[in-house]
């Protein structure tokens, strides 16, 4: 099969198309023959090689966490799924290998939902996984519901912009830091646009009329260092970026596969509520270069890799 891989660490240049057998599917999994997959910064971090402390890595590795696809072959436990069932996936293994840069990808059922139907193509929906669950399971940790103001750090990336619709869907009050250019899509998406950078927390206390009930920190930096000034309790603020987060009373989410969780949202875009925002498309034998505009950031939305 055809696939991305990197046989060392490095920067986007280890990336090489290469000819690999066909992966092992368990007894809980299926083989995925994959449409699309999409870049998160996570990719380009366990490229660099800043995740071995966390996972088990065997070379050579094919990036990404992201699919859709159609399944092709199904492992003896497998009730789920069937041939020729169109699915997404946050494909995170217990260890760092067969990733979903690839014409085949081995999934287990943990971490699939059936591929939405109606307006969202399949090639779109790539983009749902990974950033969609981040920013669900941030919100649930944060108990965002009727009423909240909400601060979203980073509004118009990849998980923000899903959880601006998120938000807004829970009926919270949604303000997001963004630059200029993106301004208008987190409008369009919800919410209230910040410019972020210095005097963000009077900013913030000016538009919400005070502190507000929540912030959600996509960035790190400068943004987790205000959070806590920025809310009623420092215990609705919560990091996917940063662990020290505990530090200040608040919530370090790192993302789980969830079956329910991915067919909840699934549920949205099948009902409008949510759209995958994307930023740019990239064939397979591009990836380098889509991993490359993913590490100079500034990323509306997601960037999508078809196979």
């Amino acid at each position: 099969m055809r696939a991305i891989a990197y046989d060392r660490f490095g920067g986007p240049e280890v990336l090489q198309l290469v000819d690999l057998p066909t992966p092992p599917v368990g007894p809980d999994a299926v083989l995925v023959r994959a449409r699309a997959s999409s870049v998160n910064p996570v990719d380009w971090k366990v490229r660099q090689g800043y995740l071995q402390a966390f996972f088990p890595h065997n070379f050579p590795i094919v990036p990404g966490w992201d699919v859709s696809g159609v399944v092709e072959q199904v492992g003896p436990a497998v009730t789920e799924f069937a041939p020729g069932d169109e699915v997404v996936g946050y494909v995170r293994r217990d260890d760092v290998q067969w990733g979903t840069f690839a014409e085949l990808v081995p999934a287990p059922v943990r971490t699939l939902a059936k591929a939405p139907t109606g307006g969202t193509g399949l090639v779109e929906a790539a983009g749902l996984p990974l950033a969609g669950l981040t920013a669900l399971q941030a919100l649930r940790a944060a108990g965002v519901g009727e009423g909240d103001t909400v601060l979203v750090h980073a509004a118009a990336g990849g998980v923000g912009t899903f959880a601006v619709q998120l938000a807004h869907v829970l009926g919270a009050r949604v303000l997001g830091t963004a630059g200029e250019s993106s301004a208008q899509l987190v409008r369009d998406l919800g919410g209230e646009p910040l410019a972020y950078g210095e005097g963000l927390a009077d900013r913030v206390r000016d538009l919400a009329g005070g502190p507000v009930d929540v912030a959600l920190d996509f960035v790190g930096g400068d943004a987790l260092v205000v959070s806590p000034q920025l809310v009623k309790d420092p215990g609705r603020v919560v990091s996917v970026i940063d662990p020290t987060v505990k530090e200040q009373g608040g919530r370090y989410v790192f993302v789980r596969p969830s079956a329910s969780d991915l067919t909840e949202l699934v549920g949205h875009l099948e009902a409008g509520t949510l759209r995958v925002v994307v930023d740019g498309t990239f064939p397979l034998e591009r990836a380098a270069d889509a991993h490359r505009r993913s590490e100079e950031g500034h990323v509306h939305g997601k960037l999508l890799v078809t196979i």
